[in-house]
């Protein structure tokens, strides 16, 4: 496995925290939901039966899987930002591997424990397939990708683009484009715009797991930073904000307290009612879309939708002329 340090020198857990709950509004950045405890909930999360997304976005692959992987080219080799437990790119990698006869995965992801988890099980199911796991930051790792003879097939799935602000996601996905050749693609998963109710019930199930998900924030905090958060203290709450096209997910406090995180050598104070900021996620009409991918240099090669529309996924080619 290959691990990519940050480039960033603000991008590590303790920098973040340090910055985010001394900010006015607070906040920390999603990222971070993902150590070993946080990838395991949102793997729970993924299989709640209010959580349409990746129920959604399974569907659209086994049917469009075949088309996929015919539109990628012969001889493609497979990129995965965010990869988890790459339960749906198995489809992906059924399809691939049925046109050609070995396939060369590289999955990211910022879980080294869910990349080798993952990595062990995928080459115990396909003999043909090879694997360079990369662990770390999306952008910082795509530079590693390893060199490859022909074209390359990168996917960010699951909505994940979603949880960027539009010019944040343009940069992005700009970035990405950038490490294309002209004959490379980029998969990315869109969660639709749809009923509110849908929406919120998703991030806000009965079960209360995405609750306990938001809290882990804390649960880390305390046990990497030596914080004090009582996590009874904190709500967990997941609005749609219409004017915004997204739900914000935070956490909210229940009465007036000041918390220690030792790591830091600081305190921090919290009114009644008021809230870390932990996610946004953006839902998309084909109008954002369409924008989203022009501004980012990418122009659509084909879409799939469920009959609902729901979610899409949307395959991406780099504009002639200011791709890398």
């Amino acid at each position: 496995m290959v691990r990519v340090p940050c480039a960033s020198e603000e991008c590590g857990f303790a920098g973040a925290v340090r910055a985010g709950l001394g900010a006015r509004p607070k906040s920390l950045p999603c990222r971070f939901f993902y150590d070993d405890e946080g990838s395991r909930l949102f793997e729970e999360i993924c299989s709640l039966p209010e959580y349409y997304a990746t129920r959604t976005e399974r569907e659209i692959l086994l049917r469009a899987a075949p088309e996929i992987a015919e539109a990628a080219g012969a001889g493609t080799a497979l990129a995965e930002l965010g990869s988890g437990s790459s339960a749906k790119t198995k489809l992906l990698i059924e399809a691939l591997l049925a046109r050609q006869d070995e396939l060369h995965y590289v999955p990211i992801d910022i879980s080294t424990a869910f990349l080798e988890e993952s990595s062990r099980a995928l080459l115990g199911r396909f003999p043909r397939l090879r694997i360079t796991a990369i662990g770390g930051e999306y952008l910082d790792a795509v530079p590693h990708l390893p060199p490859r003879d022909g074209p390359l097939l990168c996917l960010f799935l699951g909505g994940n683009v979603g949880n960027l602000e539009e010019e944040e996601a343009s940069a992005f996905l700009a970035g990405v484009a950038s490490g294309l050749s002209p004959r490379d693609r980029l998969l990315v998963g869109f969660d639709r715009l749809k009923e509110r109710t849908v929406i919120e019930r998703a991030y806000d199930d009965r079960a209360g797991v995405t609750a306990a998900f938001n809290r882990n924030l804390l649960t880390r905090i305390n046990r990497e930073l030596g914080g004090e958060f009582d996590l009874d203290a904190f709500d967990h709450a997941a609005p749609f904000v219409a004017e915004r096209s997204r739900i914000e997910m935070h956490l909210v406090s229940r009465r007036p307290q000041e918390v220690r995180v030792a790591a830091l050598g600081q305190t921090f104070s919290f009114d009644r009612g008021e809230t870390i900021h932990t996610e946004n996620s953006h839902k998309y009409d084909r109008a954002g879309i369409d924008r989203l991918c022009e501004t980012a240099g990418l122009t659509v090669v084909r879409l799939w939708s469920d009959p609902r529309e729901w979610f899409s996924l949307v395959l991406l080619a780099p504009v002639r002329g200011r791709e890398a």
